[in-house]
């Protein structure tokens, strides 16, 4: 005799935002904006200053409220639910570290307004230091420690309360560019480490495909695209995707011919480019091509690019080394155009100066077009 069982019930994402809005006088800060995030994930909302990612991340806090729409955190509606009740907490760009207080009593502080007896909170504020790899450090001054320490003092802070969101508003805006690589590997490091959903906003697009799950390309108050880092760098859903996220050589022209899915694009002064349509594009229609500059191929003669990748000419205008991102400029010979090209790393063209003449290439698959807006 054999028994069916129910399956579990799916648990309810850690926060679910449903056609929320928010307006200041005439501007649509956030415009019907919905998504969920899954339990336990890195959600990046990423985009440029006054995209709406600061207001929507104040709505999920609490702080302000939507004018239409709904938000729910762990399958709860937070409608009615004030700031300081909702299982949510914050770290912002400048910490907001106490100086008066010990590293210790800063861990401890939010367990003290909750009523929490001093011995308990000094023994659970111990045990989250601990596990952020600031191990004796409770009875220190915070302008004793480096702008790292600080950094995970307020993440210890924020987590001793074990919330079900972390919300991170641009955190690491304030540190130099070494401290600021090397908190990206620990945050990651650390919301890996204890499973909590952290929702993170930045303009900074390396942070955003670092650290994350899942991002949400945030523009003009609702999102261009939701993806894994991957989808949004390899198969950008809009124009604005492709030029915000990652660098890219953009070129505007019109579409030529067609052929199956590929279009010839008149990039200007007769240079033709191959591409693939993002959407239906008719002939005569204005587009936008975008390829990133680790898409082209470098070579001396056209018969030395790989079989399928067209070829174009040009002469290098600058040289930029940056280690293994280096990168040479150079001016198409057809339409004048400005482009960047990765250097590859072999040193095969260690040699190559301002004035050199080159052939490059590119795989037709390798560049998208959308329409002109």
């Amino acid at each position: 005799m054999s028994s069916a069982t129910t399956p579990a019930p799916a648990a309810a994402p850690d926060l679910e935002v449903r056609a929320v809005s928010k307006r200041f006088a005439a501007h649509a800060a956030v415009n019907e904006l919905s998504f969920s995030v899954p339990r336990g994930s890195f959600f990046s909302i990423l985009g440029p200053s006054g995209c709406g990612k600061t207001t929507l991340l104040r709505m999920i806090a609490g702080f302000i409220q939507p004018d239409s729409g709904a938000i729910a955190i762990g399958g709860r509606d937070m409608a009615h639910v004030p700031p300081n009740r909702r299982p949510v907490n914050m770290v912002f760009q400048h910490l907001a570290l106490f100086p008066m207080m010990s590293v210790g009593e800063n861990v401890a502080f939010g367990l003290a307004r909750r009523g929490v007896g001093r011995a308990e909170r000094t023994r659970r504020a111990g045990a989250m230091l601990e596990r952020v790899g600031l191990a004796g450090a409770a009875a220190k001054r915070t302008d004793e420690l480096s702008g790292g320490q600080r950094q995970r003092v307020a993440i210890a802070r924020s987590m001793v309360l074990e919330p079900t969101l972390l919300l991170l508003d641009e955190p690491l805006g304030a540190l130099d560019l070494k401290l600021r690589e090397h908190m990206k590997v620990e945050l990651k490091q650390l919301q890996s480490a204890f499973g909590t959903t952290f929702v993170y906003i930045t303009h900074d697009q390396s942070e955003a495909l670092v650290l994350s799950d899942r991002v949400g390309v945030m523009n003009q108050g609702h999102f261009e695209q939701l993806g894994t880092p991957q989808e949004l760098y390899y198969s950008p859903a809009t124009a604005f995707v492709a030029g915000f996220v990652g660098a890219s050589n953009r070129l505007s022209g019109t579409v030529r011919a067609i052929d199956g899915a590929l279009l010839e694009i008149d990039a200007g002064d007769g240079w033709q480019v191959r591409a693939r349509a993002h959407t239906a594009l008719a002939v005569g229609a204005p587009v936008q091509a975008y390829v990133r500059p680790e898409a082209m191929t470098l070579a001396r003669t056209p018969a030395e690019l790989p079989a399928g990748h067209s070829a174009h000419s040009g002469q290098v205008t600058d040289m930029l080394f940056d280690g293994a991102s280096s990168a040479l400029l150079l001016r198409e010979a057809r339409s004048r155009r400005e482009l960047r090209i990765a250097l590859p790393q072999t040193g095969a063209f260690a040699d190559l100066r301002p004035g050199a003449q080159v052939c490059f290439g590119f795989e037709p698959e390798r560049v998208v077009a959308f329409a002109a807006v």
